[in-house]
């Protein structure tokens, strides 16, 4: 043979490195006695079963016998089953492949056989990757037990994609290389590889159950670049608040894998249980003030007790560590409520009441009850509705009413039968509440669109409050203490409550507010939304 015959055919290195390792593998040297060779009786049972059927088929009217075996084998189930079994059987390839059941059975057999192999033989794996230049594998290791094993497979990446290695492979070698337990032998030979990597691996058998659908809507900024405890920053996933995250995989308890709903790749994210130990350590007291709007107007001075929530929900006072929401994609619908919530004096009443007299076909509001007795001016379901203590202290402790407070000795509060009532005459029903109801107001019950009324800067907020005087769209003319007050209520109620708005507006100016929330809810009625898994399921 000549030289340039040889060199033409003389492989490269990465082939003589997977050659090489074919050849190192084991191999078993004894055919194992238990294998059982298995083979269909026929493979023709169709023509049988009709066969049987013509045989039977003159004495189907004088035996009940043969009329019910008749009924019985042209039954669509029999027959597809018959169906199934002559298609499999005509197959030359009887003989299943090896699986991994098949390794655990014959183990202590196969020792017995081929006694002079550590491993396995059918353990042992070459497998080469295409590699792309600076593109990700998509891949991160540990070690475990002193060996170098697979922690997770980024959904999506590189190594997903060709499917060749799963989670809980052992990598042995790199490219002829032996790795060990040291990772930065494996990171070495991964960077200065071009184009293919060849591995030699003891597969996991690990079959992993394919994960549901599942989309969270976030709570917090995260970025991978700030985080020291995270595996790998590069494969980590950026997000803000309000972002909506395809979960793909939660196998690891301290990181998830997701990817942004409108594309991208999968990166890394903190999961609920390792953000919420983190969180844990910042203390966060949010004290917010009574909300009043069930009394009086805001220029009657009154003693008021904080407002108080329904008795079955008293657990929700606590303040709670949310960083992820379940959510779902529906269709378009119709909210049920509009729930107003801002801090007291940026004009949540004024927004309220220009959506009811402008759009009295389309808006409602409840009635308060209360304890108190009337007044000569005041008619009953005008104002107040008005009733007994004793009963409404009864409903109370029966969870009838949405919220509800004390004033003056006499007790206010919101039935949610009247919230029903609303919805029922097809109507929009606009809530005044105190921003812990949202917690009792956010379910498929109510299905409400929350509008948080943020306060402008001192200097905006004292320009509308002397405008509202002006227009007598209020009574009294706010002093400096009682503005500041509200621009640091407003930053303390959308820090605790943030997250359950749907809609977030300045109320510079009231007709430009009124504009906003009408166009955000023909927005919502009119396009696909994603809102809380349980108002689906």
């Amino acid at each position: 043979m000549s030289e340039n015959t040889v060199s033409s055919t003389t492989a490269n290195d990465l082939d003589l490195i997977y050659l090489k390792g074919i050849m190192e593998s084991p191999q078993e040297e004894e055919e194992d006695p238990e294998q059982l060779h298995l083979s269909p009786v026929r493979k023709n049972n169709m023509e049988l079963l009709q066969e049987i059927l013509s045989d039977l088929d003159p004495f189907t009217h004088c035996c009940d016998a043969a009329a019910e075996l008749s009924h019985l084998l042209t039954q669509p189930h029999v027959q597809s089953l018959l169906e199934t079994h002559d298609s499999v059987a005509s197959k030359e390839d009887s003989s299943p492949p090896p699986s991994p059941c098949d390794f655990m059975s014959h183990e202590r057999h196969r020792d017995q056989v081929v006694n002079k192999f550590q491993t396995p033989p059918d353990a042992v794996r070459m497998v080469g990757i295409r590699k792309v230049a600076g593109e990700n594998l998509g891949v991160t290791f540990k070690v475990e037990h002193g060996e170098l094993v697979i922690a997770r497979i980024l959904h999506g990446g590189m190594i997903d994609q060709q499917g060749l290695l799963r989670v809980g492979d052992v990598i042995k070698e790199v490219n002829g290389r032996d790795v060990g337990q040291d990772p930065r032998v494996l990171q070495e030979e991964l960077q200065a590889a071009s184009q293919a990597v060849v591995l030699k691996i003891l597969p996991s058998y690990h079959e992993s159950n394919p994960p549901r659908q599942m989309f969270f809507k976030c709570h917090y900024d995260y970025d991978p670049a700030c985080d020291n405890l995270i595996p790998c920053r590069e494969a980590g996933l950026k997000f803000h608040t309000g972002d909506i995250l395809h979960i793909v995989n939660q196998d690891d308890v301290n990181w998830w894998q997701a990817r942004h709903v409108e594309g991208g790749p999968t990166g890394l994210i903190p999961s609920q249980m390792l953000e919420e130990k983190r969180k844990a350590f910042v203390k966060k007291d949010v004290e917010l003030l009574p909300a009043g709007n069930l009394c009086t107007g805001v220029g009657v001075k009154r003693k008021k007790k904080m407002m108080y929530v329904t008795t079955k929900n008293a657990d929700f006072d606590q303040h709670e560590i949310l960083l992820y929401e379940e959510v779902a994609k529906v269709p378009p619908f119709k909210r049920k409520t509009l729930v107003v919530i801002g801090a007291q004096g940026v004009g949540r009443r004024r927004l309220k009441n220009m959506l009811l007299l402008r759009d009295p076909h389309l808006f409602g509001t409840t009635i308060p009850y209360t304890s108190r007795k009337p007044k000569k001016e005041e008619r009953e379901s005008r104002t107040y509705a008005f009733t007994s203590r004793n009963k409404m202290e009864a409903d109370i402790k029966n969870g009838c009413y949405l919220e509800y407070g004390e004033c003056d000795g006499s007790l206010y509060g919101i039935k949610m039968d009247a919230i029903h009532e609303v919805v029922e005459a097809g109507r929009i029903c606009i809530l005044d509440a105190h921003p812990q109801s949202l917690k009792v107001l956010r379910t498929s019950e109510f299905l409400p669109f929350v509008v948080f009324l943020q306060s402008p800067d001192f200097e905006a907020l004292k320009t509308n409050n002397c405008s509202s005087v002006e227009a007598d769209e209020s009574t009294k003319v706010l002093s400096d203490e009682e503005l500041q007050r509200t621009c640091e209520e407003s930053a303390k109620i959308q820090a605790a409550y943030g997250h359950y708005f749907d809609f977030t507006i300045q109320n510079n100016n009231l007709e430009e507010s009124y504009c906003q929330v009408k166009a955000a809810l023909d927005m919502v009625s009119r396009s696909h939304q994603w809102v809380p898994v349980t108002w689906v399921f």
